[in-house]
């Protein structure tokens, strides 16, 4: 089963929606790989890079590495890419 990037990018945002990674909240960005396939870590890396180029994830510089949340102001594209994960699940 293969995954367009849209649904890495959903599966990323869901993630973070479920553990309530919003503005404030934050994890450390190693965390978004894990519960993907091992070959697809480096997919998952670089779609983590676009989301935070498409100002979806906020990064927070922490002196123990790097940190992201969700950017609320971005909802309405969040929830498309949630949408196209949840149907690649079903």
């Amino acid at each position: 089963m293969s995954w367009t990037d849209n649904e890495i990018k959903g599966k990323i945002l869901h993630k973070l929606s479920r553990f309530g990674k919003f503005e404030h909240s934050h994890t450390a960005i190693e965390h978004l790989q894990k519960g993907f396939p091992k070959d697809m870590i480096g997919r998952v890396k670089t779609m983590t890079q676009n989301l935070k180029k498409e100002g979806i994830l906020k990064t927070k510089p922490t002196n123990y590495g790097e940190h992201i949340s969700i950017n609320v102001e971005m909802m309405e594209k969040i929830m498309e890419y949630i949408d196209i994960f949840l149907k690649h699940k079903e």
